[in-house]
C-alpha cells in the first residue's frame, strides 16, 4: 500500500482508539506539503448513531435532516461527492484516501436502496435525489433516468449488510458533470457537523479559500457498521474535505492582492547561468522552502477544540503534519505534540478554549517526505472530427513493475451512441500482448430519451506499459427544445471511473470530464422567421382591415361642406400669392 494510504489509515486508527465502541464524534486534519509549493489539507469528520436510536429517530451527533431522508427513502448506504478541479498525479503523487473519497468533476452520487423491484428502487432513488437536492442546494433533482446507471462490478458496499438485506439492495449511480460546486453547497455541508464550523478544525473551512484551491473535493459517506465483538450495529457518517492550496497564491491575497513584478533587489538569482550579470537574472525557485502559517493559508486560526468531543483526556490528536522531524514547527502554547517513529509524522492535541496556530518558518531541508507514485495514470480525450461521428481514447499507464487489474466504467448520455464492435485495447508502442488485455465486458445500450449507455470493462495493464483503450461513437440529433441555452459550448460527459481490483482498501481514479460538440442548429433563424412573418402579417392585416372596416364616400356626398366654394377660395388665394411673387421680381 502506498505511503499516503498508510498515513490516512493511521489517522483512522488514531480516531478510533483502542476502545471496542467508537466515540460518537471525532475529527482530524492532515496537512501535507506537495511539490512545488502546494499544501494538501484533508479534513475528516465522523459521527455515528446506534441502530436502535436511528430507528427511533433519536439523534445526538448524527445529523437529523440527513437521517430522516435516508429512512424515508429506504437508503441503506449513501456516497455523495462534490468535486472541482483536477488532481495532478504527476506532481502530487497518489490521491488522498486512495481516491475512495474522491468524485468526478461536478456532483456524483451512488447509493444502495432497499426495494422489492427495480421500479420500486427507481421511485426511492427519485425521492432520495430530490430530497438531497433541497438539502445541499444542488441540482440533484436533474439526475433522472437518462443520467442513472446500475453498475455491476465497479462498486462494492463498504458497510456491513445482512444476507437478507443484500438480496433486496439495488445499486444506483448518477452524475452531474456540469454542476458548479460553490459556497451554497459548503454551507449545508457544515451544518451537518456538531460544531457547524464555529469551533474545532471545521472553523478553518472558508468558502473563499476552499474554492480558490487548485483541487477540492467534499464527500459524505453513510454506511452501517457491525462490530465483530457482537455489539449493536450503528450507522456511521463520514464527511471529508480535501483541498490542494497554492501557498504562494494564498499568501499573496493578504500581502499583495494585485499580482505585481517582484522588485529586482529581492530576486535570488542563479549565478551558475552563463548569462548571469547585473541586468540579467534567472530566478531560483525557492517556493518549496518558504514558510507559512494557518492564518496565511486559511485566513484564520483554529477556534479551539469542538465541545462535542469528550473530555480533554479522551480528546484525540486533531491536527497532524506529514513533515520530516527536522522541520521547525511552532504552535500555540498549551498544545501537546507527538512525533511518530516513521520520522515524517507528528500530531497535536488542540487546547480546549484557546485558538490554535501553526507557524512554519522558511527553512531549507535536505530531506523531504517521500512522494509515492500512483499505481495507475489515466487520461481520456476525444478523437476524430466532424459533426456526425467521433471517438474516445483512454491512455492507461502502469508505472509499477507488476501488472495492474482494474474495472473501467463509462456512463454516457443517450445521444452519444458507442459502437461496441470498435472497442479495442492495444499496447503503446504497438506490440502484441502476451495475454488478452480485456477480460470481460458488461454493456447496457441506451434508449433514446429514456436511459444512457453503461459500459464496464474488466481489463489489466502489464508492468511498465501503457494501454490505449478506444472506441467510436455516433452523435444523435436533438430536438431544438432539448438544447441548453449555451448549446455551442458543448455537452458535459461524465468522467470515467476506474477501480483497482487489488487486495486491500479500494483504490479509485477518475478521469477528467469531456465536452462533446453536437450538431447545433442556427437558433437565430427562428427569430428571423418570426420577425419577417410578423412584419408581413402586420402589413397584410392593416390593409385588409382598412378595406373591410373603412367606409368610402364621394367628396360631394359629405354633409356640411360646399365643395365649389372651398375650391373657389383656394384658387383665389393661390392667384393672390402668385401676383405678389411677380411684383417682387419686377422690383428687383
Amino acid at each position: 500500500m502506498i505511503l499516503i494510504n498508510h498515513l490516512l489509515s493511521l489517522l483512522v486508527l488514531l480516531l478510533a482508539g483502542a476502545a471496542a465502541s467508537p466515540p460518537e464524534y471525532h475529527e482530524q486534519l492532515l496537512l501535507r506539503p506537495l511539490h512545488p509549493s502546494s499544501l494538501l489539507a484533508s479534513f475528516n469528520f465522523r459521527s455515528n448513531a446506534s441502530s436502535s436510536s436511528f430507528e427511533q429517530q433519536n439523534f445526538r451527533f448524527f445529523p437529523r435532516s440527513l437521517g430522516q431522508i435516508l429512512k424515508y427513502a429506504n437508503t441503506r448506504e449513501l456516497h455523495l461527492r462534490f468535486s472541482l478541479g483536477r488532481w495532478d498525479a504527476e506532481s502530487w503523487g497518489a490521491r488522498p484516501w486512495g481516491g475512495a473519497k474522491e468524485g468526478g468533476t461536478g456532483v456524483e452520487i451512488w447509493a444502495w436502496v432497499e426495494a422489492e423491484s427495480d421500479e420500486g428502487a427507481d421511485a426511492q432513488w427519485t425521492t432520495l435525489t430530490n430530497a438531497l437536492s433541497g438539502l445541499f442546494c444542488a441540482s440533484l433533482n436533474f439526475i433522472d433516468s437518462t443520467r442513472t446507471i446500475r453498475p455491476v462490478i465497479s462498486f462494492q458496499p463498504s458497510g456491513d449488510h445482512s444476507n437478507s438485506t443484500l438480496q433486496n439492495l439495488h445499486l444506483l449511480h448518477g452524475t452531474l458533470p456540469g454542476e458548479v460546486v460553490c459556497t451554497e453547497n459548503l454551507t449545508p455541508f457544515l451544518k451537518l457537523l456538531p460544531c457547524k464550523g464555529k469551533a474545532g478544525i471545521s472553523s478553518l473551512l472558508d468558502g473563499h479559500k476552499l474554492f480558490d484551491a487548485s483541487w477540492q473535493s467534499m464527500s459524505i459517506d453513510v454506511r452501517p457498521v457491525c462490530p465483530q465483538t457482537g455489539e449493536e450495529c450503528y450507522l456511521e457518517i463520514e464527511q471529508t474535505v480535501d483541498m490542494v492550496l497554492d501557498i504562494e497564491r494564498a499568501k499573496r491575497q493578504r500581502d499583495n492582492p494585485i499580482p505585481r513584478p517582484v522588485p529586482f533587489e529581492t530576486l535570488v538569482c542563479d549565478e551558475s547561468k552563463p548569462y548571469a550579470s547585473q541586468d540579467t537574472c534567472y530566478p531560483l525557485d525557492t517556493r518549496a522552502d518558504q514558510g507559512w502559517t494557518l492564518t496565511e493559508i486559511f485566513g484564520r486560526q483554529i477556534k479551539g477544540s469542538c465541545p462535542s468531543i469528550h473530555n480533554e483526556a479522551e480528546q484525540p490528536e486533531s491536527v497532524c503534519l506529514n513533515l520530516p522531524h527536522e522541520r521547525d514547527v511552532f504552535t500555540t502554547s498549551g498544545s501537546m505534540e507527538h512525533k511518530y517513529d516513521s520520522g515524517f509524522f507528528r500530531c497535536y492535541k488542540l487546547p480546549a478554549e484557546q485558538d490554535f496556530e501553526i507557524v512554519l518558518p522558511q527553512q531549507t531541508l535536505a530531506l523531504t517526505a517521500p512522494l509515492e507514485q500512483p499505481l495507475l495514470f489515466a487520461e481520456r480525450s476525444f478523437t476524430g472530427r466532424g459533426q456526425e461521428r467521433g471517438g474516445v481514447q483512454a491512455l492507461l499507464t502502469n508505472p509499477s513493475p507488476t501488472p495492474v487489474e482494474f474495472v473501467y466504467l463509462e456512463s454516457l448520455p443517450w445521444f452519444m451512441k458507442p459502437y461496441i464492435h470498435t472497442l479495442h485495447a492495444s499496447l503503446s508502442p504497438a506490440s502484441p500482448p502476451l495475454t488478452p488485455l480485456i477480460t470481460s465486458i458488461y454493456y447496457r445500450p441506451a434508449l433514446d430519451r429514456r436511459r444512457g449507455t453503461q459500459l464496464e470493462v474488466l481489463m489489466h495493464v502489464p508492468a511498465n506499459s501503457t494501454v490505449v483503450l478506444s472506441y467510436s461513437f455516433e452523435k444523435a440529433v436533438l430536438r431544438y427544445t432539448e438544447y441548453p441555452p449555451d448549446a455551442n459550448r458543448g455537452f458535459d460527459i461524465a468522467p470515467a471511473v476506474i477501480r483497482l481490483t487489488s487486495a486491500g482498501p479500494p483504490i479509485y481514479l477518475r478521469t477528467t470530464a469531456l465536452l462533446l460538440p453536437l450538431p447545433t442548429p442556427d437558433f437565430s433563424m427562428p427569430y428571423n422567421v418570426i420577425i419577417l412573418t410578423s412584419t408581413v402579417m402586420a402589413l397584410a392585416f392593416g390593409n385588409i382591415f382598412n378595406l373591410l372596416v373603412r367606409r368610402f364616400v364621394g367628396a360631394g356626398e359629405v354633409e356640411g361642406w360646399d365643395m365649389s366654394r372651398l375650391l373657389a377660395r383656394g384658387t383665389a388665394r393661390f392667384t393672390a400669392l402668385q401676383t405678389r411673387l411677380q411684383r417682387r421680381r419686377k422690383v428687383e
